[in-house]
């Protein structure tokens, strides 16, 4: 099997987790895992907790991104382009899959970063399109919140996230909203 990133270089087997068989790249330093070996693994697994949880844990979290990662790849296996999913940590990067038999690639470091997460089990979660539209969502929210801290001051943010929080399960919290907007509205 050659390496996905450089098919100049021979993948070298060996073992990413106990009791999960890959295949490392010497070079990049980057992993494959063959679809079967990783649904058998998957499976010996410890259930997850709420993916709307690893979803805010990953956006808080860091990652250094691989210079591979930008380059398109073709499946060692099957040589079917793999697919790209992003995976938003505020250094975002991109694991690969293929789409005909399920392997994996991850750059060097990824998997690293996905173990910490423990998005590692739930690969398949992430190229969903939920997922991938919930962390979206999220991100805007971030963005959104970071915003809001720069234009008001953290202290005035933070009371307005407060508010914010209190109208949102208030029977009545959209006269509230309504009523600010009036006040704030010259």
């Amino acid at each position: 099997m050659q390496c996905p990133k450089d098919k100049q270089v021979a993948l070298v087997a060996g073992q990413l987790a106990r009791q999960l068989a890959a295949h490392h790249c010497p070079d990049c330093q980057g992993v494959w895992v063959a679809g079967a070996e990783y649904e058998t693994w998957q499976q010996q697994q410890p259930p997850t907790e709420n993916l709307s949880t690893l979803i805010d844990h990953a956006l808080e979290m860091d990652a250094v991104r691989s210079s591979y990662d930008t380059r398109a790849a073709l499946c060692p296996e099957c040589n079917a382009y793999l697919a790209r999913a992003k995976v938003s940590v505020k250094t975002p990067f991109y694991v690969e899959r293929c789409p005909n038999c399920k392997g994996i690639w991850c750059d060097r470091g990824e998997w690293d970063t996905l173990q910490t997460l423990a998005l590692h089990t739930v690969i398949e979660q992430i190229f969903s399109n939920d997922w991938q539209t919930r962390t979206r969502e999220r991100e805007q929210l971030a963005q959104e919140r970071r915003a809001t801290i720069d234009k008001l001051g953290p202290e005035l943010a933070a009371r307005i996230f407060e508010l914010a929080a209190a109208l949102e399960t208030h029977p009545n919290g959209d006269f509230g909203v309504a009523y600010l907007m009036r006040r704030c509205d010259k």
